[in-house]
């Protein structure tokens, strides 16, 4: 009866500590980092949500850097449903999307595609793609803009970082942040 009691005990406390204790601690210090506490929404000038950095969206118009493609959903990029596709590399549909994808950014042998450029990430749903497979899109988006590419390629620089600092060899570029940034241009003109 002893060891009945002493287990009740044990399970009682741990229960307070980490269900109770855990949430109240979280509860408690998620609303000094606001931003992602909120979901790390970004506002357009006008002050409206268009998204969260830590969720990818679809771009398809050539005046946009595009994101990985995403598996996450029926039709991809959506947020409820973050998952891998869970298919084989030798899947016919992943053959066929990585070939549309291939043709859609008009890579060619002397001109490979970046990989991430025709795979999905692991949850779907990554925002960021390396600042190699934006700079890979920058000619499309400053044909499409009437941008001088210099500009774009500059733009995209301004907007990569290492998240890992210098231990990190690639930098990353958010595609919404991006996106959004080089819509800028456009009204700067």
């Amino acid at each position: 009866m002893a060891t009945l009691i002493a287990s009740i005990r044990l399970v009682v406390a741990t229960m307070l500590i980490c269900v109770v204790g855990y949430s109240l601690v979280i509860l408690s210090v998620a609303p000094l980092v606001p931003d992602a506490a909120q979901g790390s929404l970004i506002t357009a000038a006008d002050g409206k949500v268009v998204g969260s950095r830590l969720i990818a969206q679809k771009f398809e118009q050539p005046r946009y850097v595009w994101p990985r493609p995403s598996s996450a959903g029926k039709e991809g990029y959506d947020a409820t449903s973050a998952a891998g596709s869970n298919k084989s590399p030798t899947s016919e549909d992943l053959t066929k999307r990585a070939k549309e994808l291939i043709g859609r950014h008009g890579a060619t042998a002397e001109r490979p595609l970046p990989a991430e450029l025709a795979a999905a990430s692991g949850g779907g749903l990554d925002p960021h793609i390396s600042e190699g497979a934006a700079l890979y899109q920058a000619k499309r988006v400053a044909e499409a803009r009437g941008i001088p590419l210099a500009r774009i390629e500059a733009t995209i620089d301004e907007h990569a970082f290492a998240p890992g600092g210098f231990l990190t060899p690639d930098r990353l570029v958010n595609v919404l942040e991006l996106n959004l940034a080089l819509d800028q241009l456009g009204k700067a003109k």
